[in-house]
């Protein structure tokens, strides 16, 4: 499995309501109720809305 590179876009709120900080994060996946899962380690991780992220181009 193949993770991703994404950014959130500005004022994006985790899914208790906090906003995130701008920035790359890995994509993690999508949970059974909706949320996308994002991490910026393996210890830093937020659940947020799958329209708040944008994914990051890769340079080739």
């Amino acid at each position: 499995m193949s993770y991703d590179n994404v950014e959130v876009k500005p004022d994006t709120r985790n899914h208790k309501g906090f906003f995130i900080q701008e920035g790359q994060y890995k994509f993690m996946g999508i949970d059974q109720s909706g949320w996308a899962l994002i991490c910026v380690d393996d210890a830093t991780c937020h659940y947020v809305d799958p329209d708040s992220l944008e994914l990051v181009g890769s340079a080739e």
